[in-house]
C-alpha cells in the first residue's frame, strides 16, 4: 500500500482546506488516519476513522468541532475537512492506514503504511 496526500497549502486564519490521502492498493479494511508535525514538535494525532466504510471515528480534542474526517472507498482516498483554521494548525500533515484502529488512534507507533506529507500553513 502506498499512500499519497494532497491538499496542503497556505491560507488565513478562520478559513479552510480538505486534505486528500489516495492510496494505491487495498484499505477498505484498514482503519486510516491523519497525524500532524509541527517544527520542533513532535508528532501528534489528529482524526482516525475504522476500515469497512468508516462507521467511526476520533478526533483529537485541538481538532474537534472543525476538522472532519471521512473516506471514499470505492476511490481509494481519504479526506480531512478542516475549517475555522488557527495559526497552531500549522504543521506537514500525514495520512496514515493499519488493520488496526487503536494504532491509528493513537501515538502512530506502528502504523503500518505511512503517507508523504503535505505542508498546511495557517497564517494569523
Amino acid at each position: 500500500v502506498q499512500l499519497q496526500a494532497y491538499g496542503g497549502g497556505l491560507v488565513q486564519a478562520g478559513g479552510f482546506l480538505r486534505l486528500s490521502c489516495v492510496a494505491s492498493g487495498r484499505t477498505y479494511d484498514y482503519a486510516m488516519g491523519w497525524f500532524r508535525q509541527a517544527p520542533g514538535k513532535e508528532r501528534e494525532f489528529v482524526a482516525a476513522i475504522t476500515g469497512w466504510n468508516g462507521g467511526g471515528t476520533s478526533y483529537a480534542d485541538s481538532v474537534k468541532g472543525r476538522f472532519t474526517i471521512s473516506r471514499d472507498d470505492a476511490k481509494n482516498t481519504l479526506y480531512l475537512q478542516m475549517n475555522s483554521l488557527k495559526p497552531e494548525d500549522t504543521a506537514v500533515y500525514y495520512c496514515a492506514a493499519d488493520p488496526q484502529f487503536r494504532i491509528v488512534a493513537g501515538t502512530g507507533d506502528g502504523v503500518d503504511y505511512w503517507g508523504k506529507g503535505t505542508q498546511v500553513t495557517v497564517s494569523s
